[in-house]
């Protein structure tokens, strides 16, 4: 009976974070107008983070409803920093869902 080949255990996938606080990752800054006129919401995006924490790629996956609080999202977090996703000890990219919320105060 041939010996079976030692198969080696899958190595499981870490998810980024942006919360680290060393990362220092803004918050949007709130526009002024949308202040103005009441707009709150949460801007959904995907964002491609590559394996040295960088964004490499955003795209919008669901909007707030507002275009304005749309872009501001994708631009903060285009300049964002992650500790990046890992398998196992290794860093690989990592398509990641980044919700970002909009909230006046009342």
């Amino acid at each position: 009976m041939p010996q079976a080949e030692a198969r080696e255990a899958p190595h499981v996938v870490t998810t980024p974070r942006s919360d680290a606080a060393h990362l220092n990752n803004p918050p949007p800054p709130y526009p002024s107008l949308s202040k103005r006129f009441r707009e709150e919401g949460r801007v959904v995006l995907d964002v491609y983070i590559l394996a040295d924490g960088s964004v490499g790629e955003t795209r919008l996956r669901r909007s707030s409803g507002h275009r304005r609080l749309d872009e501001i999202a994708l631009d903060a977090v285009r300049r964002w920093r992650y500790v990046p996703a890992r398998r196992g000890e290794e860093p690989i990219p990592f398509w990641y869902i980044q919700p970002v919320d909009f909230r006046l105060d009342s």
